[in-house]
């Protein structure tokens, strides 16, 4: 009788831990932050095996930042429980918040492992492996979790990021459209779907996309900021000017938002706004490359040469494989009649980027205003018509190379195509009015002449300096 008491005790005393243990979990589940941390340690005190306790005492710790004591956590709830998937998993998110992502990798590769349909932990190690960059295998894994799951909408938005960064810019679309349906008032789904929309040209959906995700977040600043550059694309500067100011109000220290302006101000011809607004946002961030190449531009525009060479120089520094910092300061030491170095900068920003047309038709115009190496002039030239058959700059440039080679008649074909691209061209004019000169044709050159300075006026001064007469 005894003996039967005793088992009887005994199993109300199992029950009575198994109680105090699941009410000690619960409620260091309840709370949030110190109180699910203070609840936590309650439990762990009395239950210092409870693997649930450490693994949510480490969330709450995640949850303020503290990526430290949040891995310890995560890693005492895996030594009581070794096959505890969702403390791997969650390890390898405070993991990759530290920036050790291969050690994230690594614990969601082992979360998979024990549990292969693990949709979070697939989307995670996508997450993990954009970051490498490892853009493939991040495909590979936010597909997977979407055969798991498919209104998994974390997989969906991040994978359409993937897509994107990959120029893969129709499966990028796609993704958000899906990711939108599941989570329709998600701003920043919005404002990537907009971009997206830029990078197909779809200039009139994108500024839906941005204006939907300003409804939605009125203070997101970036939201304002690629609206700015939609609208700078349709024309629309003083729409662009708003959204930039606004950008700018929001965050004072947005850069890119003063770069934002000054391309609207250089677009509408201010040089001096441009200059000042390039100049802010290079205070801002002294290694923008880009403002220091566009205030270069500026510059140079307004034949600054040197000043324009220095912007240039800097933004070369900070981004040596800037090939169109390397064309504008070959234009700018072309300026100054500095064609050595000119020539030089053409060449590397060829060597940097050989699908560009611009530097071959530059390095072939070089050539041709020195009158040397007009054998390599006439092959860069092919190469930029090559590269941009409907566009006049490299036919008339061959034009000139022929021009000076003797070839009369073949340079006035190819002033007569780079005329068709453009029929108000001015160098195409005059060369074509130069080549009718030497053939005895005076009225036909006049006429070319008159048309010419009427498209340009100066035009007749610039080729008698170079000696192109």
């Amino acid at each position: 009788m005894l003996r039967n008491f005793a088992i009887v005790v005994g199993v109300w005393t199992a029950l009575g831990a198994r109680a105090a243990l699941a009410d000690a979990s619960q409620d260091c589940a309840s709370f949030r932050g110190d109180a699910a941390i203070a609840a936590c340690d309650g439990a762990i005190r009395e239950f210092p095996e409870d693997a649930q306790a450490f693994f949510r005492r480490g969330g709450a710790y995640f949850g303020k930042g503290d990526s430290e004591r949040a891995i310890a956590d995560y890693t005492k709830a895996i030594e009581i429980d070794e096959s505890f998937a969702k403390a791997y998993a969650a390890r390898g998110v405070a993991f990759k918040a530290k920036g050790e992502v291969d050690r994230a990798i690594a614990d969601y590769t082992r979360a998979i492992e024990l549990v292969p349909d693990y949709a979070y932990a697939y989307a995670h190690r996508a997450n993990a492996y954009e970051h490498k960059p490892d853009l493939d295998r991040a495909v590979a894994d936010y597909t997977k979790a979407l055969e798991i799951d498919p209104k998994y909408a974390f997989a969906l938005a991040n994978r359409g990021v993937v897509y994107s960064d990959l120029r893969q810019f129709d499966l990028a679309l796609a993704d958000y459209d899906k990711a939108i349906e599941l989570v329709p008032n998600d701003a920043p789904l919005h404002y990537n779907r907009g971009n997206v929309h830029m990078d197909r040209r779809e200039v009139d959906l994108a500024i839906a996309d941005f204006t939907t995700a300003l409804e939605l977040d009125p203070k997101h600043p970036f939201a304002h900021n690629n609206r700015a550059n939609a609208y700078q694309a349709k024309g629309d500067f003083d729409l662009a000017l708003a959204d930039y100011d606004k950008s700018i109000e929001i965050n004072p220290r947005g850069a890119f938002a003063y770069n934002g302006r000054g391309n609207v101000y250089k677009a509408k011809g201010d040089l001096d706004r441009a200059i000042v607004a390039y100049g802010e946002a290079i205070a801002i961030d002294p290694r923008y490359a880009s403002a220091l190449h566009n205030r270069a531009v500026a510059y140079g525009e307004k034949s600054k040469f040197d000043d324009a060479i220095a912007d240039e120089t800097a933004a070369i520094a900070i981004n040596p494989k800037f090939a169109e910092a390397y064309s504008m300061r070959g234009n700018d030491f072309a300026g100054k009649s500095d064609y050595d170095r000119a020539s030089a900068d053409f060449s590397k920003a060829i060597e940097l980027d050989p699908n560009r047309p611009g530097p071959y038709n530059a390095r072939c115009w070089v050539n041709v205003l020195r009158d040397r190496d007009l054998k390599q002039a006439l092959a860069d030239c092919a190469a930029a018509v090559r590269l941009a058959p409907s566009k006049a700059d490299g036919l008339y440039s061959r034009g000139f190379v022929k021009l000076r080679l003797g070839q009369l008649d073949a340079a006035t074909e190819d002033f007569d195509a780079a005329l068709k691209c453009d029929p108000r061209q001015a160098d195409a004019l005059y060369g074509r009015g130069l080549a009718k000169r030497r053939q005895g044709d005076a009225a036909g050159a006049q006429a070319d002449f008159a048309a010419a300075t009427a498209n340009r006026a100066g035009v007749a001064g610039y080729y008698t300096r170079h000696g192109i007469e």
